[in-house]
């Protein structure tokens, strides 16, 4: 629901009884306790009587609560249930509110009474907790207007009042809740509270009451009548707020009109019709809208009106199929068979035909078998989301379903990501049938089929696969056998070797090569424990090294208690837009290394050697001093090969963009790693679309350190990484269509920084490509962005600026 929306529910639709939670009493009794004849004291026992009034005339039986001797304080925290139904109220509905004492012998002593109305000024009903004075010795008066109202007078309402009604906004959830903030504000609403008590005398006694909540407002209205009561006619200038239960509902006149428009237009007329020249560039203008924009209905009618002149166009059909209303027969009908004559759509295209806004079968259908020309690298860029795609299918053996199995049949790769992919989503109980059945037909092809190249059946094929897992399964035993051994990180690696050594002795030596998760092409046989260590870190990463079928190594990170699909998501996208700026000839010395979630918490890294630029910085001062120490030149720049710094530069560039356009936040010197061969790159992407833990982030992650090994801002090198941002970033730009898609798709997932919100993640992401600008203005507007943050890095007398350095401290 957007801010700008109010959804409510009408009194007289209420067909529940009034009720409400007599909570507790608060404040010191107006006299000592009671004594018997033998002087001994005796604790007041109270009741609270509660009764209903309509319009000052008492409705139905008055109801009492239990009798409650607390001593200091009376709680009662009883739910009361009134005869009286929601629809029967009246705007002048009220409670009164009675408290008893019964200790005082066969005459029950009148401690005080209140009354409340059930709707506030603005004709809704009162939810939440309500904070109500007593009368001492005053019965609660249900007359309209009461003497008696519990409701503090706004003259006389302090700084306590002003903060009970924050705190009630923030338990009906109208307030954001933010952990470390609350604890320290309700704190210091705590010590308000006593210094006004000590001030004014803690002499007033208050009842709690809390009135349930339903899903959304309720307003008044009285059964049968189709407007509201009006307000008296103030002598001022007051405004009144009138709810309109029409809001958000379709105007049955226009859509009569609208229907009859598409009828008349459905025959011959408008096959030969031709759009004018303002029509043109209204539905070029429309053409060019990215996929999360929906159309108003203009341009749906304007779309449709001319769809048999579109056919040509393949951009058009994606937003030709948003303007059919399916619930029409016949509208459906004549959509699907222009659909299947239309000019066949890109695969970019055919992923916005899977997401959830297209419920139709055939719609899907089509955009699986415009999915079957891509080749098998293409289609594993967009595995991940393909697999998130099948939660939107309107049965578990959809077509899709089928599709991926098929082609996973014929290359291993796919087979093994899909597996996986598959495998860690039967975690979520909402899909996890679905799920299964793809798994359940993966299984059962697989096994019948033979192997991709004909050498091992079908059979052994998932056999082998299925020994990742117990792979797996073992290295999550080890992980945490190791966490309950006592010592540094020395000791737990010594018994890590310990262990392969010895007690797992098989891992050292597969009985049959394993396919590595990570590359299903390269068959690992054992790991090689002389070679593999543990991180020093809190969830003890292990590093280990695998021997590989052909007499070589590969090293790689496992790690249990770290949820990796975001991390899985990101890189896939580091390699998507590597795989894009390389099509248009621009290689900036990317590194998408390897990231597998193998569980909802654990999963595999490729280890890439590299060092930190906190390391480097703490043993090599700069940079430039760590590059100098594996590729010295004296004659080159900055005494180091001109292919090194062109390396940095370009990864930096390249990095610079990447982080800039998925939100990459958390950026610091430990998660900024460099290669001996200049090629830096980013780890840890635990928060992404605008989130970041730190306070006033740089737009541009970009450090003081690595403008320095440019030879600083004024420099030619630092002129060619601006250069190189420039071009990443229009390049990247051209293909805004299919990242968005790529992201829509994940909508579903459990992925944290889109599953918060995932409408709100998409929207950010797609201002970040600028769509209204065209390339040039971009150049301009993305030299700005680079010149703001790196401003940030020096000592600079802006307030702004000064916020910015902070982050990087």
């Amino acid at each position: 629901m957007s801010g700008k929306e109010f959804r409510f529910f009408l009194s007289c639709d209420i067909n529940l009884p009034v009720t409400f939670r007599v909570e507790r009493l608060l404040g010191p009794l107006p006299s000592s306790p009671t004594k018997s004849p033998n002087s001994e004291e005796i604790n007041a026992e109270l009741y609270v009587e509660c009764a209903l009034y309509i319009d000052g005339a008492p409705f139905g039986l008055p109801i009492r609560t239990r009798l409650e001797s607390g001593g200091a304080s009376y709680c009662w925290n009883e739910l009361i249930t009134m005869s009286t139904k929601y629809r029967d109220l009246t705007a002048h509905s009220q409670v009164a509110f009675t408290v008893w004492d019964v200790s005082c012998g066969k005459d029950e002593g009148l401690i005080g009474g209140a009354t409340i109305l059930l709707f506030n000024n603005k004709m809704q009903l009162k939810t939440g907790k309500q904070k109500l004075r007593l009368w001492p010795g005053k019965e609660a008066d249900g007359s309209f207007p009461t003497s008696t109202p519990g409701k503090v007078p706004k003259h006389e309402r302090g700084e306590v009042e002003r903060l009970e009604k924050l705190v009630n906004k923030y338990e009906r959830g109208q307030i954001q809740c933010v952990d470390w903030l609350d604890r320290l504000t309700f704190k210091a609403m705590e010590k308000i509270k006593e210094r006004e008590n000590c001030k004014n005398g803690n002499s007033s006694l208050y009842l709690v009451v809390d009135f349930c909540s339903l899903e959304h407002r309720v307003v008044f209205q009285e059964s049968g009548a189709n407007f509201l009561l009006p307000s008296p006619i103030a002598s001022t200038n007051e405004l009144v707020t009138v709810w309109d239960p029409e809001i958000g509902k379709i105007n049955p006149s226009e859509h009569k009109q609208l229907k009859l428009a598409r009828s008349l237009t459905r025959g011959i007329i408008d096959r030969d019709l031709k759009p004018s020249s303002n029509e043109r560039k209204s539905i070029q203008r429309i053409l060019k809208y990215p996929p999360t924009r929906i159309l108003n209905g203009d341009e749906r009618q304007l779309l449709w009106k001319f769809r048999f002149s579109l056919m040509s166009e393949k951009r058009a059909l994606t937003k030709f199929l948003r303007c059919v209303e399916w619930s029409d027969v016949q509208e459906a009908k004549q959509a699907l068979e222009l659909m299947n004559r239309w000019e066949m759509i890109d695969v970019c295209d055919a992923l916005e035909l899977l997401s959830p806004v297209f419920e139709r079968e055939e719609v899907r259908a089509y955009a699986v078998s415009v999915l079957e020309r891509a080749d098998d690298e293409e289609l594993q860029c967009y595995l991940l989301q393909l697999v998130q795609a099948l939660r939107f299918e309107r049965s578990d053996k959809s077509r899709l379903s089928q599709f991926l199995v098929k082609r996973s049949l014929n290359n291993i790769e796919l087979g093994s990501f899909l597996r996986w992919y598959v495998a860690v989503e039967l975690y979520d109980p909402a899909y996890a049938k679905r799920f299964y059945s793809t798994y359940e037909i993966l299984e059962e092809n697989m096994k019948l089929a033979a192997g991709p190249s004909g050498e091992e059946d079908g059979f052994k094929l998932w056999q082998s696969l299925v020994r990742q897992t117990e792979l797996t399964a073992q290295l999550c035993s080890i992980t945490k056998d190791l966490r309950n051994v006592r010592g540094n990180t020395q000791k737990k690696t010594e018994k890590l070797r310990q262990l392969l050594s010895g007690l797992l002795s098989e891992l050292t030596y597969f009985e049959e090569p394993i396919r590595s998760p990570l590359a299903p092409g390269v068959l690992i046989t054992g790991i090689v424990p002389s070679e593999s260590t543990i991180f020093k870190s809190a969830l003890h990463p292990l590093r280990l090294t695998f021997r590989t079928h052909n007499g070589g190594t590969c090293k790689v990170i496992f790690k249990k208690g770290d949820d990796l699909r975001q991390d899985q998501l990101v890189v896939q996208m580091v390699s998507l837009m590597d795989r894009l700026l390389k099509l248009e000839n621009l290689d900036l010395h990317l590194t998408p290394y390897k990231v597998l979630a193998t569980g909802q918490d654990e999963g595999m890294l490729e280890f890439i050697p590299s060092r930190s630029l906190a390391q480097i910085l703490q043993e090599h001062r700069s940079i430039i001093n760590y590059l100098q120490k594996f590729h010295p030149d004296e004659h080159g720049p900055f005494g180091i090969t001109a292919s090194c710094l062109e390396t940095f530069i370009k990864s930096c560039a390249g990095y610079s963009v990447i982080t800039y356009i998925l939100g990459v936040g958390d950026r610091h010197l430990d998660n900024l790693l460099l290669t001996e061969d200049g090629r830096l790159f980013h780890v840890d992407f635990g928060f992404i679309l605008g989130r970041d833990p730190k306070h006033f982030p740089p737009p541009m992650k970009l450090c003081k350190e690595m403008v320095e090994a440019m030879g600083g801002a004024e420099s030619p090198y630092y002129t060619r990484f601006k250069s190189y941002c420039c071009e990443a970033y229009n390049i990247i730009r051209k293909s805004s269509n299919l990242i968005l898609n790529l992201f829509y798709l994940m909508a579903g997932s459990n992925i944290p920084d889109i599953a918060s919100d995932p409408e709100k993640g998409i929207l950010k992401l797609q201002e970040k490509f600028r769509l209204d600008m065209d390339d040039e203005a971009c150049i301009h507007f993305f030299q700005d962005l680079i010149n703001e943050s790196v401003s940030a890095l020096f000592p600079q007398m802006v307030e702004t600026i000064h916020r910015w350095a902070q982050y990087w401290r």
